[in-house]
């Protein structure tokens, strides 16, 4: 006797039908145009409806990584599952994906410095991080490290994508990725120039994270920065 499930097999209407769930289901009001379709693919990596409420899109995030990719920025990535899940075909201008999590330098700079490896390949970013793109889908140490070189090295990447995953440092590190940004919209507005530098950022408060959402937000903004040509 041969079992037989009955479930749907075609990819197509498969993919097209979870989109559509998705927007039937998910609170998306407070998102429009490009930013809706990232909350969408975002849902679609976790299948939880329910992220669209700790999800934050900063006003120019997705603007500003149209830009950075068609200019060919480098994509830098916290750990290989990152770097393995942006789909390469999506990229405007074939964009260097890089993690150095996995460098051979690394573990001694961990040593040296009584530090997670994650956060010891963050040190490692080179200068290619200037204007650059930043995918964090599982460190939290990694996070931190790179506000750290953003105030204390005036570091400027581009756009950070923020979704470190776990219940040690994950969700402070995304609370201190957005008052960053809020120091730099005071010091913007008052013109205090000693503020450090915020890119735009997005990123999902509380514990919720992980590798499949970064790279499902970098992929989205991918799309739409390959049909604004």
């Amino acid at each position: 006797m041969t079992t037989t499930y009955s479930y749907i097999k075609d990819p197509q209407t498969i993919y097209d039908a979870s989109f559509a769930h998705v927007r039937e289901q998910a609170q998306l009001g407070t998102f429009s145009g490009d930013d809706a379709e990232i909350a969408i693919r975002i849902i679609h990596a976790c299948g939880m409806v329910d992220v669209a409420e700790q999800l934050v899109i900063d006003a120019d995030a997705t603007s500003t990584a149209v830009t950075a990719l068609r200019a060919g920025a480098h994509i830098f990535c916290d750990c290989e599952m990152v770097a393995s899940g942006i789909t390469r075909r999506f990229l405007p201008a074939d964009n260097p994906v890089r993690v150095t999590l996995n460098d051979p330098q690394t573990p001694a700079r961990a040593l040296a410095d009584k530090t997670t490896r994650s956060a010891a390949a963050v040190d490692l970013w080179d200068e290619r991080l200037e204007g650059g793109i930043v995918v964090i889908g599982n460190a939290p140490t990694a996070l931190f490290r790179l506000l750290e070189r953003m105030r204390d090295e005036s570091v400027r990447p581009a756009l950070i994508l923020g979704f470190p995953v776990g219940f040690i440092g994950a969700a402070e590190s995304k609370m201190a990725l957005a008052s960053l940004a809020d120091e730099w919209s005071v010091a913007a507005k008052h013109a205090t120039l000693e503020q450090p530098y915020a890119p735009p950022f997005i990123t999902l408060h509380g514990t919720l994270g992980g590798s499949a959402i970064a790279s499902a937000a970098l992929n989205a903004l991918a799309v739409i920065a390959g049909r604004s040509r």
